[in-house]
């Protein structure tokens, strides 16, 4: 295994060169991070090049990086990730760029590569709210039409904005402001000795 890895990773460095920001090996995976200017291109030469042949586009996701593992995190904020697998060598590499704008994210769009990945990036904009040029039908997918915000954000509110109800009075589903009150939660400090009766 590791030296089809070695194999691997060569190529890449080889082939990718300078669009390749950051090269992990880690768990018998690579996973190659490229700037969003370069990402494009880099999609289509991982599908094109002979040498690596990532004919096939397994998953694309965003992921929303700040406060990553519960730390502060310095960097670009919202991160595309997909998972290529070459079917002609049999291996597999993960690619991730990171949008240059927090305030606005945009990627470009690799259906036109993989025409795969048209809903999981309709599912990326709908939840994180990734924009990706280039894309034909970019829409939510998953939330309704009218739903406000991005829900997998982090600081996405955990109660939401609106809640929808069906309406008995006008026979039909009705939007309204969100009725649930935020409570906080404390657990009950146990301090008494024979608490329980034990």
């Amino acid at each position: 295994m590791s030296t089809r890895l070695d194999t691997l990773q060569q190529a890449l460095q080889t082939i990718l060169g300078a669009s390749i920001r950051k090269l992990v090996r880690d768990r018998g995976e690579i996973t190659v991070t490229v700037k969003a200017d370069d990402y494009l291109a880099a999609a289509r030469t991982l599908r094109d090049h002979a040498e690596l042949k990532f004919e096939q586009m397994i998953d694309l996701c965003g992921v929303d990086y700040s406060s990553y593992r519960n730390e502060p995190w310095d960097g670009p904020r919202y991160c595309v990730v997909l998972h290529l697998l070459s079917v002609t060598h049999n291996w597999r590499v993960r690619l991730k760029v990171f949008a240059p704008d927090d305030d606005v994210p945009v990627v470009a769009s690799v259906t036109e590569i993989w025409s795969g990945a048209n809903w999981f990036e309709r599912e990326a904009f709908d939840l994180y709210g990734v924009i990706f040029e280039g894309h034909v039908d970019l829409r939510r997918i998953l939330t309704d039409y009218g739903f406000i915000g991005h829900p997998m954000r982090k600081d996405f509110p955990v109660s939401g904005h609106v809640e929808m109800r069906y309406d008995a009075e006008s026979k039909r589903v009705i939007y309204q402001p969100v009725t649930i009150e935020p409570r906080e939660i404390t657990p009950r400090v146990v301090r008494e000795e024979n608490y329980g009766g034990v």
